[in-house]
């Protein structure tokens, strides 16, 4: 099979596209045809380092210091080192080909969404395992999964569609479970415009939150189509538009120099949520803002349980749309990852196999 092979930390040429075996399924395993698979921060972080203790900058910053992302780094990974050379990929529509004998062979032929972030230890134990970081993923025209992780998706949703989901609307649905969402919160989300923030914007909405959304130039109208409240464009002054302590929730993935001004938004007893930190994983922090305002910072990796049914069900129930930006043939993925970190687009991009 064809696929793309991530042969270590470096440049767009550490992505190789080439011929590789196709996966063998073991016990309590499935093979998938891959059909979709969408981009993500995260394949970018793994390939350039971004997740060693030794980066202090924005992901962008690692990927355009050519010197920087070409060091090797023993800590470049989700959890420590990265198993290279293997293939990324994070998300995954596919249709099952094949199943191990001790799986029922019902699932074959069924399209499905596989949950990329895995429990193997149970949903009681915080370790986590994610496919396309710790695993071969969907970069590639078959993938192997366990088959506890795959989720058949009765939907009229195209594969593109359904491939731009488990990612980015996983994390999302995920932090606003940690944080408690309703519709009594006032939820502020960072970074709206990408695909978790754009996801995160919908599924508050969902739940009857009022949602401000801060989003970059030129993206206010397609903001409001996916229903925030009120649209800031990035690098206002946020306190003097909104107000100190007018904030309930804080979703946000950018971080860096923003952070503490997130915490100036929230009012007593508010919650702030994160699962990255695109725009640096270094913060200042003033602890008087945390302590004497009785704050609750919440992170997010591994994903509870609800989280990928839920979203199942919000997909067959027509109760989120998809935000697709633009599609790339698998092979294309360097040009895809380049247009990704120039953050024009709003929603998601999307790889397809050529099969």
């Amino acid at each position: 099979m064809k696929a793309i092979v991530t042969t270590g930390n470096g440049g767009y040429d550490k992505l190789v596209y080439k011929d590789v075996p196709t996966p063998t399924v073991g016990s309590g395993e499935v093979l998938i045809q891959v059909l979709a698979a969408g981009v993500n921060n995260t394949e970018i972080n793994t390939r350039v380092g971004w997740y060693s203790d030794s980066i202090k900058v924005s992901t962008n910053s690692v990927a355009d210091d050519g010197e920087l992302a070409e060091i090797q780094k023993a800590d470049g990974g989700w959890d420590l080192a990265t198993p290279f050379p293997f293939i990324q990929g994070t998300d995954c529509c596919g249709k099952v080909v094949e199943v191990a004998e001790n799986i029922n062979a019902h699932l074959v032929g069924k399209r499905v969404l596989v949950r990329p972030c895995m429990r193997p230890d149970g949903f009681d134990s915080m370790r986590n395992v994610w496919m396309g970081s710790d695993f071969d993923g969907a970069f590639a025209e078959f993938v192997k999964v366990p088959a506890s992780e795959v989720f058949v998706v009765n939907t009229n949703w195209n594969d593109v569609e359904l491939g731009s989901i488990p990612c980015s609307y996983g994390s999302a649905e995920n932090m606003l479970l940690r944080a408690n969402v309703s519709m009594n919160d006032h939820v502020l989300i960072a970074g709206a415009s990408g695909g978790v923030g754009s996801a995160a914007a919908q599924l508050a909405k969902l739940r009857g939150a009022r949602v401000t959304a801060i989003v970059g130039a030129g993206k206010t109208e397609q903001a409001k189509e996916i229903g925030a409240d009120k649209i800031i464009e990035r690098g206002t002054d946020y306190v003097a538009a909104l107000g100190e302590g007018s904030v309930d929730v804080v979703v946000d993935n950018v971080g860096g120099r923003d952070f503490g001004l997130m915490l100036k938004l929230l009012r007593r007893g508010g919650r702030y949520v994160s699962s990255g930190a695109i725009g640096g994983p270094i913060v200042s922090l003033d602890l008087r803002d945390f302590y004497l305002k009785d704050l609750t910072l919440i992170g997010c990796t591994a994903w509870d349980e609800p989280v990928f049914g839920n979203l199942v069900s919000y997909i067959e129930k027509n109760k989120i749309k998809p935000l697709v930006a633009k599609t790339f043939a698998l092979r294309d993925i360097a040009k895809a990852q380049s247009e990704f970190l120039e953050k024009k687009h709003f929603g998601k991009f999307v790889l397809v196999p050529e099969h």
